[in-house]
Parts: structure tokens; sequence; C-alpha cells
């Protein structure tokens, strides 16, 4: 039997650090059945209870771009929702504060799959103190700001490994040009770019 691919969403979080900048990262729990010990971006898949009735805290063309795939609405509550229970915090609702720069499926043959949509947010537009995880449930264990170049040397999913990448290049300044595109939904992996 296929395993259904889930539409999910991950909030990657960073902050300047110094001349450089920090991405919030967690480890998953040693039995768990999807990315076991793995060093992630808090996220997760979209519930039935994920929708969004309030203006969205994305650009117009983040949204138009989620929308080519899916309504945006649902992951941006399942990405907001996600942050806060692993990690016990939250985003400022009164701007644009999620910037979409990343899709992947998960490949064929894994415990499970999904569809993920990758947000980058400024720590800067937590409400509150972005160190403090005392909200946070037990999902994620050593949840702590890293270095990004600090980051690859964890134990890391590939998916991530390439996310990683990307943000870095971003908060040097690089430019996107359209947003990366893992799709692993069919017999072939394709790499494109969402314009």
């Amino acid at each position: 039997m296929t395993e259904p691919i889930r539409p999910a969403a991950t909030v990657i979080l960073t902050r300047r650090n110094g001349d450089g900048h920090q991405v919030l990262m967690g480890q998953r729990g040693a039995a768990a059945v999807f990315m076991p010990s793995k060093y992630v971006f808090p996220g997760g898949a979209v519930d039935a209870g994920d929708d969004h009735a309030a203006p969205l805290p994305l650009s117009a063309e983040c949204a138009r771009r989620l929308a080519l795939s899916a309504p945006p609405g649902p992951l941006v509550a399942a990405a907001l929702r996600e942050l806060h229970e692993e990690t016990g915090l939250s985003l400022r609702a009164d701007r644009p504060s999620l910037h979409f720069v990343f899709r992947a499926i998960t490949p064929p043959g894994r415990s499970r799959r999904f569809d993920a949509r990758f947000f980058l947010a400024d720590a800067a537009d937590v409400t509150g103190d972005a160190t403090d995880f005392r909200d946070a449930s037990d999902e994620l264990s050593h949840l702590h700001w890293i270095g990004l170049a600090e980051a690859r040397a964890l134990d890391l999913p590939f998916i991530t490994e390439v996310v990683l990448a990307e943000v870095t290049n971003l908060c040097a300044g690089g430019s996107q040009p359209g947003v990366p595109f893992f799709d692993n939904s069919g017999d072939v992996p394709t790499f494109r770019r969402i314009d």
C-alpha cells in the first residue's frame, strides 16, 4: 500500500547573532516513527482543525505561490500551531512575518510522507522572549539557537541540509529566483522552482 502524502508546514526561525545568523532547531525523539533522533525545524502535518480566518501573515507574493498547489490558510495555521506547540513561541499577527522559501515532498518508501512547505521567519517577530521554551511540548528536545554553519554538523535529514543551504544564502542577502521544490510525488524525483 502506498503511504499517503499529507500536507505539512515548517517554520525556520532565524535571528542575527553578531556578524552571523542563528537558526532554532530541536531533536526528535529516538522512538519517533519519522526521522528518529534527527535535528529538525519546528513543524508538522496539517490537522483537520487548521484554518485561518484572520489575515495571513504572508506577503501577497508568498500567498500567491502557496495557492498554486493548496489553500494557504491551513498551511499557515499549521505552521503557526506547530511552532507554538513545539517551542512555546508565537509570531506577531500584525505583519507579514512568514516567507515561503522551500517545498519538498518526502520520497516513496518512507514511514511517513509529507508535502512540506517551509516558512522563514525572523525571531524579531516573536511575541515575548525567543529563548523561553517553557511552554514547549516534549516533541522536540534540545531546543536551541545554533549558528547556520554549526547547524550543518548536526544529525540532519537530507532535506534539512538542503533547506539550510538555501536559508544561509537568503540570510547572506542572496536572491531566490522562485521557491525551490523537491518533488518526489512520482516515480522520478524532480527539482524545479515555483515562480
